[in-house]
């Protein structure tokens, strides 16, 4: 995956965005301020996850993977199971993210200190 300055400086943009809307979303239904801020996930956690979306969408396996993450919520006999394979496959797309955009390093190992399978 090549990542260009542009494309980058946008998947920012849209993340501060997200992030901005989320938090004014949280304080307007009478969250408190600092708890908002301090529990919404970073700019480049939210241009990280885009990426990951966009990398399992290339791969076709989007929707597959989406599916195994609420089987995995779900807590039914296969739970474990589908949360070890999602936690690897999500672990192994970081990796690949964090390799190829180097400045997304600190949110990609973030997001993947939350997989227990690695």
């Amino acid at each position: 995956m090549i990542l260009a300055t542009e494309r980058l400086l946008k998947l920012r943009a849209d993340a501060r965005l997200e992030r901005e809307t989320i938090l004014e979303h949280r304080v307007r239904n009478g969250e408190d301020p600092a708890t908002a801020y301090a529990e919404t996930p970073e700019v480049d956690d939210f241009v990280v996850l885009a990426l990951r979306d966009e990398m399992l969408e290339d791969r076709g396996q989007l929707a597959e993977f989406g599916l195994a993450r609420l089987a995995a919520i779900a807590g039914g006999p296969d739970a474990e199971e589908h949360r070890r394979t999602t936690d690897r496959i999500e672990f192994e797309l970081m990796r690949d993210i964090a390799a190829a955009v180097p400045e997304l390093t600190v949110a990609v190992w973030r997001i993947a200190g939350k997989f227990t399978a690695q």
